[in-house]
């Protein structure tokens, strides 16, 4: 990692810039370096990724590592993919259900300082709606659903993914094309990178 990835790194650890809105305090969590060549984009950190401190520590990570037909050593092996949430910290649950949104200021704080620093990303995975939001802005469609199955407009450098929560096994089984075109694509990708 390079001494300014490093210093950066260092002050997003110690961000406290939403500190008043999480329930849980500041935990940033992310994973950046100079030489990896894909990078994910979630939305937030849940409760257990808080507590650990490793992201998509959870059964969403391991949908998604079954997604990219990746193990946890090539998944965690920061030199080869970066991880950086649309937002760092845990927001809080959501009386609704599931999560609360990220923050709006954390992706806009950190991403554009981070990416310079990371010359080698050739794919960027942003996975969930504000995630999308935030990189694909008004190139996006009306709905998750409709930019997730026009995946190759963004190609080569975005690849929409929908969250892999628990939540999402209704959608994942009303869309049958994201097994079907998307994942052989996906793991493609990832492999050609990764290799």
């Amino acid at each position: 990692m390079t001494d300014a990835l490093a210093s950066l790194a260092g002050e997003a650890k110690r961000c406290r810039l939403c500190a008043r809105e999480l329930p849980l305090g500041p935990r940033p969590v992310f994973r950046v370096s100079g030489t990896a060549r894909l990078l994910l984009v979630g939305q937030a950190p849940g409760t257990r990724v808080h507590e650990t401190g490793i992201p998509w520590n959870d059964r969403s990570g391991d949908r998604l590592r079954d997604w990219l037909a990746v193990g946890r050593e090539t998944f965690y092996d920061a030199r080869r993919i970066a991880i950086l949430p649309s937002a760092f910290c845990y927001p809080g649950a959501d009386p609704r259900g599931g999560d609360r949104p990220p923050p709006k200021r954390c992706a806009p704080t950190w991403h554009p300082r981070f990416l310079p620093l990371m010359p080698e990303i050739e794919l960027i995975l942003p996975i969930g709606l504000h995630a999308q939001a935030y990189y694909l802005g008004p190139r996006r469609k009306k709905s998750l659903t409709e930019t997730v199955r026009a995946f190759e407009d963004y190609l080569p450098r975005f690849l929409p993914l929908p969250h892999p929560s628990w939540r999402n096994t209704g959608w994942l089984q009303r869309n049958a094309w994201f097994a079907e075109a998307l994942l052989p694509l996906l793991r493609r990708r990832v492999h050609d990178l990764l290799d």
